[in-house]
């Protein structure tokens, strides 16, 4: 499968310069914006690939690191950078921000929080950062172009590669980066009975230390997972709250479980 080229996808060559390539990224924003117009949803997908695009290609580290695993690589590259760097990591110093900032006061256009809350949908968050001097804005994105959240892809480097390099960034920035909180599985067990009907059942969340009342559809089964959105573990320094996963395990019935317990108790 075909994987992202940052140079394409922003049309430069491999050797341009900083102000080239500032300038290809202007004039890709302004064609694809939403107000300017009419194809939203095939505009945003674009306009989130060229963002990303730009925000590593404009920041020298990035390019460079990015550089290095085209010539390692090749056609791979995409898949290990994404690997290694998060979406926080990518866009933590980039001033895609503040160029969508600027088309909206010279050509009246939506602020940049609007725009971007269509480009990216529900996982799109914003933050700022102050340290040693240094300003800035920034922001994140749940569910990055090229795969879906959860997904890898063949021959990349471990988790932990990524948590490395997104450690040397922070470090070397002094920025505490947003990071996203981790998924929770558990599990819930239900009778046979209210597993059919289903209906609302008391479910205690030990690290939030609340109670919820989660909605079990009717016909659950053994097995079945049921998914409450960022519910899991909370994020740190803005990131996104994880999932929570309830795993239904049935009960069984008394009778059966008297049988099972003679069954087992002679058989020895």
């Amino acid at each position: 499968m075909a994987q992202e080229d940052y140079y394409e996808v922003l049309g430069v060559n491999r050797d341009a310069d900083a102000k080239t390539i500032k300038e290809a990224f202007r004039q890709l924003a302004f064609k694809y914006h939403p107000d300017r117009s009419e194809n939203g949803e095939r505009n945003a997908d674009i306009m989130k690939r060229v963002n990303e695009a730009y925000a590593v290609l404009s920041h020298p580290e990035k390019r460079q690191a990015y550089d290095a695993m085209r010539t390692q690589y090749g056609d791979n590259a995409y898949g290990q950078f994404r690997n290694a760097y998060s979406q926080q990591d990518i866009f933590n110093g980039s001033d895609v921000y503040r160029v969508f900032e600027e088309m909206a006061r010279s050509f009246g256009l939506r602020g940049v929080d609007d725009i971007f809350s269509d480009f990216y949908g529900p996982g799109y968050r914003k933050f700022e950062f102050k340290r040693h001097g240094l300003h800035g804005k920034g922001f994140i994105y749940r569910g990055g172009f090229g795969k879906r959240r959860g997904q890898t892809m063949a021959g990349q480097p471990p988790k932990s590669f990524g948590r490395f390099a997104r450690y040397l960034l922070q470090k070397a920035t002094g920025v505490a980066l947003p990071k996203d909180g981790e998924d929770i599985y558990d599990t819930i067990h239900l009778t046979p009975e209210f597993a059919r009907t289903g209906g609302p059942y008391p479910y205690r969340h030990r690290q939030r230390d609340k109670k919820l009342v989660v909605k079990i559809p009717s016909g659950a089964r053994s097995g079945q997972q049921i998914r409450l959105v960022q519910m899991g573990a909370l994020g740190k320094n803005g990131g996104i709250a994880g999932d929570l996963y309830l795993k239904v395990k049935l009960k069984k019935p008394l009778l059966e479980k008297a049988k099972d317990f003679v069954v087992s108790t002679f058989s020895r």
